[in-house]
């Protein structure tokens, strides 16, 4: 039959084929990646041809045997970019050989938690000073069952600490300041009535501005100079030009001419001897009238706390405020009476001279010395610089004020 001669001959030519004559060679990577080359530029380097033949020379029958399979066997230069994009082996290069390389670390760390019990500490922190603790006042309850504040622990230390820098350095407010800044050959009615007008201009203004502005009126208002009478007669723009070095000027002269007003016709040309009384006088707050209280009558029944007694009371860690009402209210639970009248003068000058409200000279400062401040800073830090644009309108029009504003130091 026609079909069994055909198939006969078919076996004849099978057999007639040599495994010399067609051995399905195993590709290698090498090889591999110069056919890719190949498909891109075109041409196959000779010495990747004969490195792939050296290789299959030296492969074993067995091996042979199992790489019969076309998937495994033939490399399809058509199917290159498609296995290359799947494989998620690591592309190696193609001319330079890949040699692993392992890398033996022999140096040992000795960093530990200082937390820690046994921990090792640094030979240079060894002269340092140990930072200080918060240890803000406490509400306890005594033996008798009373509730009371207890004062902070060290508060006595500090205290101490700052009147003796106090001492060796003069600060703005100790010559400027507003308790000073009357005049003392006038009568004890126009004396109180020149410090209250100070501490009404001192509000967001420095002591040194403030002095200028104080010496104008007393020296370019008609004599007698600065007094009630002088400031009821004087035109509101003349005064405005007077005191216009202040922060706040416009605001200022409005209070002062109100002020002036308010004295002659409900407390006889002389200045209110209460706390409500001088509270009641625009422009006036609770800072203000503690202060001219115990300045002008020599009566101290609070505390004057301006911003930097409560910046600095709170950097020492006396207690956690949020305003200056708050705070005197915290140091008159526990602080002694006889310092109520002191502690305004102390800390302003300590804030204008070491303490600063930027660039604090804690190296120079005793306190960080000893370890008795929580928020001491040593070493020089950059302080930035922004300025703050205000815009004030009034009669004449609209005038914008620029004031610069420091960022604090950090710890």
């Amino acid at each position: 039959m026609k079909t069994s001669r055909i198939a006969r001959e078919t076996a004849e030519v099978a057999a007639s084929i040599s495994h010399a004559d067609f051995v399905p060679r195993r590709q290698t990577r090498s090889f591999a990646a110069s056919l890719q080359q190949f498909t891109a530029n075109g041409d196959l380097p000779a010495n990747d041809v004969e490195e792939n033949k050296l290789k299959l020379a030296d492969d074993s029958d067995d091996e042979l045997s199992a790489s019969i399979s076309p998937s495994a066997s033939v490399f399809d230069i058509e199917d290159a970019p498609l296995r290359a994009s799947v494989s998620r082996k690591r592309k190696r290069g193609l001319d330079t050989s890949s040699t692993e390389v392992t890398t033996v670390s022999e140096s040992t760390s000795t960093r530990t938690s200082p937390r820690k019990p046994g921990a090792k500490i640094d030979d240079g922190a060894a002269g340092k000073v140990k930072k200080a603790r918060r240890q803000p006042a406490k509400r306890i309850v005594n033996e008798a069952g009373e509730e009371e504040i207890q004062p902070p622990a060290n508060w006595e230390e500090i205290y101490e600490a700052v009147e003796e820098m106090r001492k060796e350095k003069l600060a703005p407010v100790d010559t400027m300041g507003c308790e000073t800044l009357a005049e003392d050959h006038r009568t004890p009615r126009d004396k109180r009535f020149q410090t209250l007008i100070a501490l009404m201009l001192s509000s967001q203004t420095k002591d040194t501005t403030n002095a200028i502005a104080m010496r104008r009126l007393q020296t370019d208002l008609p004599p007698p100079g600065l007094t009630l009478e002088n400031i009821l007669a004087v035109d509101p723009v003349k005064l405005n030009e007077m005191i216009y070095v202040v922060g706040f000027h416009n605001n200022k002269t409005r209070y002062i001419k109100a002020t002036a007003l308010i004295l002659q016709d409900l407390w006889k040309s002389d200045i209110p001897d209460t706390i409500e009384g001088l509270m009641s006088l625009p422009g006036v707050g609770p800072k203000m009238a503690y202060l001219c209280l115990s300045a002008a009558w020599g009566r101290t029944e609070g505390i004057g706390v301006d911003v930097h007694v409560h910046r600095i009371t709170n950097l020492w860690g006396w207690h956690k405020t949020k305003g200056p009402e708050e705070t005197r209210a915290s140091l008159e639970a526990w602080l002694p009476r006889e310092k109520w009248h002191e502690i305004n003068h102390l800390l302003v000058g300590f804030g204008q001279t070491v303490c600063l409200p930027v660039g604090r000279k804690c190296d120079e400062c005793r306190l960080s010395e000893r370890g008795l401040c929580p928020a001491a800073v040593v070493g020089g830090k950059k302080v930035l610089k922004r300025v703050k644009k205000e815009v004030v309108e009034d009669e004449e029009g609209v005038v914008v004020k620029e004031e610069e504003l420091l960022t604090e130091d950090v710890e």
